[in-house]
């Protein structure tokens, strides 16, 4: 008897807690959950290079990581562990072409890419065709 209701005590406890896993496994959406790469401030001069897109239409009048409603008009952009606020001189690299960018939001969830742009600031680099692009990016401030 007594080995019964422990079982019965462990399953409803075993429900209880499977909800709280903490995954969202809706499609194209990974949460970031680590904040081991997040950093404080970095420094002027830290660039780096990779793939980049940008989002756009569906995102308009959300709210990103940073709280901050989301305007696919304005310069801004995502990347996983830059400090929000960050403003980075992105350069493509097959065009020259730059923009001026402010981290405020989390992403890209692609491990390919290394920046999600708004709309604007991929169309300033001629994203709009080929939906993504090599670039370099720099920490300016």
């Amino acid at each position: 008897m007594f080995s019964r209701l422990v079982a019965v005590a462990l399953l409803c406890v075993l429900i209880a807690f499977s909800g709280c896993s903490g995954a969202t496994h809706r499609k194209g959406y990974t949460r970031v959950t680590s904040t081991k790469m997040r950093v404080d401030k970095v420094r002027a001069g830290y660039t780096f290079s990779g793939d980049a897109s940008f989002y756009g239409k569906g995102y308009d009048g959300r709210k990103t990581a940073s709280g901050e409603v989301f305007n696919r008009k304005d310069y801004t952009c995502a990347h996983r562990s830059l400090p929000f606020g960050t403003k980075l001189k992105v350069v493509r690299d097959k065009t020259g072409a730059s923009v001026v960018v402010r981290v405020n939001d989390r992403g890209p969830y692609s491990k390919k890419r290394v920046l999600d742009l708004s709309e604007a600031a991929g169309k300033a680099l001629g994203l709009e065709k080929a939906g993504h692009a090599q670039v370099t990016a720099t920490v300016i401030e």
